[in-house]
């Protein structure tokens, strides 16, 4: 499949500009003119605290035989983390999530989770390991993607939490399934490791047996009465932000766009065809090429989100030659931008509806209940919530202040 198209976008010596016109500003400017989204943005909104709270979640977390960090610590870390205002007055926004006790013998301020918050987190871990064999998979195919069946170990660390994979997946899943993986150390960059993908020249799996999400959305698509399956061959699915203006110039060019050939983020590629692509002038091409994978990559996470900077670790090991903030920015119907937060997240939007999942899974229905703690603040405390308590009721007097 993936060498006749390469045929058939090689025998063509140039390609119409059909991909949505850039406008000649400057990056920060280009994003700042993206059609919003209320709902991804109102997701967002709880998403960047949720982002907070779970970095002192995995700190409190990080002793399990004692479950506590000190108040002064966290106070230490509060740039780091983002926390604005200072840890104290973070914690006091989210006592559903967070227990503030005294502690008599070294005279601390502990934080640790609440019951809640801590069944949340043992539910979540059941999950992942509950679903080691889809772990596994999603590997897999992030490795088939790579061009060299291999990627930085760094990399997959940058995205272990959107990928599901257990906080010691380096030892639980790849030294585990040393059929399919191998860690060597990378010549390129000393002191750094790669991962290869081995159970393809073993026999163990097949690369082309592999289908991604648009392609079983294709597939779904042609088996309904009075649709045109040339028309579905090499499109994706669209939905645009309200309001957004879509001129007739716009759709012409989607149209065209999306009846594009395009090879599969699963087909066999080298470097060398790459680029005979991209001397072909074939640059339509491997842009769609790059679209269809970064929507395979979303569509493994959990939560069908990642952040830009993240997702960008993987662009050359993925032969992507596109900036991918950029390749978000020009398919506005594919994904979604925000900047919420101060970071660049994207989201697949085809997998959401009314900011929430399409189709649910057990990991993301645990993050989903610590964000609605999250959500849910301070609401249902003692006098409005104006002072932390510990577990025996004594109140801990902080500073009152409530943005963050």
């Amino acid at each position: 499949m993936a060498t006749q198209l390469l045929k058939s976008i090689t025998k063509k010596t140039h390609f119409p500009s059909i991909t949505i016109t850039r406008p000649k500003t400057t990056s920060s400017q280009y994003v700042a003119s993206r059609a919003r989204d209320p709902t991804f943005e109102k997701l967002m909104d709880s998403y960047k605290n949720l982002l907070k709270v779970i970095s002192i979640q995995d700190l409190i977390l990080a002793n399990p035989k004692n479950a506590v960090v000190s108040l002064p610590f966290l106070s230490k870390l509060s740039q780091k983390l983002h926390l604005n205002r200072g840890a104290a007055s973070f914690l006091r926004k989210y006592p559903h999530i967070f227990l503030i006790s005294h502690d008599p013998k070294t005279a601390q301020i502990l934080c640790r989770l609440t019951p809640s918050a801590l069944q949340i987190a043992r539910q979540e871990s059941e999950a992942i390991n509950d679903d080691l064999p889809i772990v596994v998979d999603r590997l897999v195919r992030l490795l088939t993607m790579s061009v060299s069946k291999t990627l930085p170990l760094r990399a997959l660390f940058k995205v272990w939490r959107e990928m599901g994979l257990p906080d010691d997946f380096e030892d639980s899943v790849i030294a585990k399934n040393s059929r399919l993986f191998r860690v060597f150390d990378n010549a390129q960059e000393p002191g750094t490791h790669l991962v290869k993908l081995v159970g393809c020249n073993n026999g163990v799996f097949k690369s082309s047996c592999f289908s991604s999400a648009v392609e079983k959305w294709r597939v779904e698509e042609c088996c309904k009465e009075g649709v045109d399956g040339e028309e579905i061959k090499f499109s994706f699915r669209h939905g645009y932000p309200p309001g957004m203006r879509l001129s007739k110039v716009f759709k012409a060019k989607v149209r065209e766009w999306q009846r594009l050939p395009c090879v599969g983020p699963y087909d066999k590629m080298s470097m060398s065809e790459l680029k005979k692509i991209s001397d072909n002038g074939c640059v339509m091409a491997l842009e769609k090429r790059a679209v269809g994978i970064v929507h395979e990559f979303l569509s493994l996470t959990v939560e069908k989100t990642v952040e830009v900077e993240k997702i960008s670790h993987f662009r050359k090991w993925f032969g992507i030659e596109f900036n991918i903030r950029d390749l978000f920015l020009d398919h506005p119907g594919i994904f979604y931008l925000s900047t919420k937060g101060k970071r660049h997240t994207v989201f697949l939007r085809e997998a959401y509806e009314r900011g929430y999942l399409v189709c649910l899974n057990p990991v993301y229905d645990a993050r989903r209940k610590l964000l609605d703690l999250v959500r849910f603040g301070r609401r249902g405390l003692v006098n409005g919530g104006s002072k932390l308590r510990d577990e025996e009721g004594t109140e801990l007097l902080v500073e009152n202040n409530d943005s963050n």
